[in-house]
């Protein structure tokens, strides 16, 4: 029998990638979304899912007409353009929290939920993240819990607010400059298929394990510096005119300045990421300049 899969944050990136692979592998995928959310991402399977409107319905309703095996949380607000931290909270902790209280009382098997490998000074919602994977502790005895922290992901027509898609597209379109920190940094960067690679093998995991909460780490285990990042970047879209102003902002308070991702345990269940930074990049910055051209 195939099993029911209940997504948060299926309209997004992330979400409208990891939708597409549960169908193609069989699974019946139920879509919690806003009645505003765009569905364009999603246009290839929008027969194949079935949808609720968050805002429109009581989510109790969902388990009542459905016999719900796997929840997977991907909605998230990262907080950009000055959100108030309570919308942050909302996204990131009361509606996961809602969703698990609810869920403790239907036989749910298994919840995996999106994290952050920042550090919860980072910023709001960082902080957030951190305070629902203690909650999600607390339910580890009643259900699988599962916790996949991410390092920054990227692909094709991403949101364009990113720091990996603005880049791409800044530097396609030729602007005349980018400021930026000084890129000292070093970040794990990591393209979308491997990322949903990564949560079939936890769907996969889940379902022979005992309830308790498991924590893995997603990404590629090599890092780079974010200047020589953006200077990749500007070598592989042939941009000849964009200053980069190194320099120009400053860093933010409590930057991590090296980032680490121990994909160790994720690699004992069999997953290894298979695309590479310069392959990535190419692929998405391919994509992205089609797209303008047509």
């Amino acid at each position: 029998m195939s099993k029911t899969i209940l997504l948060t944050g299926g309209t997004g990136f992330l979400g409208s990638h990891l939708a597409k692979r549960l169908v193609y592998e069989g699974f019946d995928v139920i879509i919690i979304k806003r009645s505003t959310s765009k569905l364009s991402l999603l246009e290839s399977i929008i027969n194949q899912v079935r949808f609720y409107d968050l805002d429109s319905i009581d989510i109790e309703k969902i388990f009542q007409e459905n016999v719900i095996d796997i929840i997977i949380h991907c909605a998230t607000n990262y907080g950009r353009f000055a959100v108030p931290p309570t919308d942050i909270i909302q996204a990131n902790l009361f509606l996961p929290l809602t969703i698990l209280q609810i869920a403790e009382n239907y036989p749910v098997k298994t919840f995996i939920n999106t994290d952050t490998i920042l550090d919860k000074r980072v910023s709001y919602y960082s902080l957030s993240k951190k305070h629902f994977l203690d909650w999600l502790y607390l339910f580890s005895q009643k259900m699988v819990c599962i916790s996949a922290a991410l390092e920054h992901f990227y692909g094709p027509f991403d949101d364009r607010s990113k720091f990996v898609s603005k880049i791409i597209l800044d530097l396609l379109h030729e602007v005349d400059f980018i400021d930026l920190t000084l890129g000292e940094q070093k970040r794990d960067f990591i393209y979308i298929d491997d990322v949903v690679e990564a949560f079939m093998t936890l769907v996969n995991f889940s379902f022979d394990v005992p309830n308790n909460l498991y924590r893995y780490e997603i990404g590629t285990g090599k890092n780079i510096e974010i200047r020589e990042f953006v200077q990749t970047v500007k070598t592989m879209t042939g941009n000849k005119v964009t200053r980069l102003n190194f320099g120009m902002l400053p860093y933010r308070e409590n930057e991590i300045m090296e980032s680490h991702v121990d994909i160790s345990m994720l690699s004992r269940l069999g997953w290894r990421p298979q695309i590479s930074l310069v392959e990535g990049l190419r692929y998405t910055i391919d994509q992205e300049r089609s797209s303008i051209n047509r």
